[in-house]
């Protein structure tokens, strides 16, 4: 037996299929839309439409962006001869957080996963490599601590280690199996701060 009618239910599914977003709080939201002003919900609508209309990859790093470069990649102030590689425009903005990193990012958009049918050419891999064609001293690998971080590490590695730039890798401090975008700024930070050479 069904418990709301027909609107409800759809707008309470389709609410639960957003990544992190359980059953019940799918149904917290929608009945908080439902009781919203019909002028703040049109404007929520119009701000998502505008947003999938006009956000697109930065053409330097990748992260999303409504502009054609990022503002990390714009700031002049930033060291563009480092890149910190990382999985997702997530993990970027967990080192921003941090307030410390003054380099730049590359976004892979995924990482290596044979498992899942997920190789070199379906992330952002040749992107990175052009890039590295420029004035760089660094590539900090930021990818997560799990199976298909490490994998992506040690690819990334063997593919620039021939080009002389350095390559570091952050340090432990951010858990095995944990998501950057999940970890505080301080781990985030010493992780950073003690990267090693791979």
């Amino acid at each position: 037996m069904e418990l709301y009618s027909g609107y409800i239910n759809k707008l309470i599914d389709e609410l639960a299929a957003l990544p992190g977003i359980g059953s019940k709080s799918a149904q917290r939201l929608a009945f908080h839309l439902i009781n919203m002003p019909k002028d703040r919900v049109d404007h929520l609508a119009n701000v998502m439409m505008e947003a999938k209309a006009n956000v697109r990859y930065c053409r330097e790093c990748f992260t999303l962006t409504d502009a054609e470069v990022c503002p990390v990649c714009a700031n002049a102030r930033r060291n563009h001869r480092v890149i910190m590689v990382v999985e997702n425009a997530r993990d970027l903005a967990a080192y921003e957080k941090t307030g410390k990193y003054e380099g730049v990012y590359h976004v892979l958009h995924g990482a290596i996963s044979p498992m899942l049918g997920i190789g070199p050419k379906d992330i952002k891999l040749a992107e990175l490599m052009k890039r590295l064609e420029g004035d760089v001293d660094e590539v900090i690998i930021a990818t997560n601590s799990s199976l298909e971080g490490e994998t992506t590490a040690m690819y990334i590695s063997k593919l620039i280690k021939p080009t002389g730039i350095r390559v570091t890798r952050i340090a432990s401090g951010v858990p095995v199996g944990g998501d950057l975008e999940y970890i505080d700024e301080v781990t985030l930070l010493r992780a950073l701060e003690g990267r090693v050479e791979i």
